[in-house]
């Protein structure tokens, strides 16, 4: 059973965003699945990996969408970003280094923040987005 199901509720209303919103969701599910086959601890490091850049990668075509159309709440919308940041980087270093494994505490972190983020952050530009001709 997966960890995230994607449906209209996560919805931005921007389809660039909401395409890599399912891609984040489908990373969570992949680190979801291996951990209930047992398998977390032989994939945990190249998934972490994966997530921290694609993760980079999101958050700067956020941040280049809000900067084009000068979103007004870009700065503080750039500081969760780089906050989520540091704490994803921190644990995967933590994982490389063999001080920590993947778990469901993890998980849950990472699902909760995701979707709490989008809901109540990220649904915030989208109708500024959309004015501004960003669909």
């Amino acid at each position: 059973m997966a960890l995230l199901i994607w449906s209209s509720k996560y919805s931005v209303s921007v389809q660039s965003m909401d395409r890599q919103h399912t891609v984040l969701f489908g990373m969570l599910n992949e680190l979801h699945e291996a951990m209930m086959k047992g398998q977390a601890q032989k994939v945990t490091g190249e998934l972490l990996g994966k997530l921290v850049k694609y993760t980079h990668e999101h958050f700067a075509a956020e941040e280049d969408l809000m900067k084009s159309t000068k979103y007004p709440a870009l700065a503080e919308h750039g500081i969760k970003h780089r906050e989520l940041i540091k704490q994803v980087e921190d644990f995967a270093a933590r994982y490389a280094r063999g001080e920590s494994m993947m778990n469901v505490e993890l998980l849950n972190f990472l699902r909760d923040w995701l979707t709490n983020h989008i809901q109540n952050e990220d649904q915030k530009y989208g109708p500024w987005l959309n004015e501004h001709g960003k669909r």
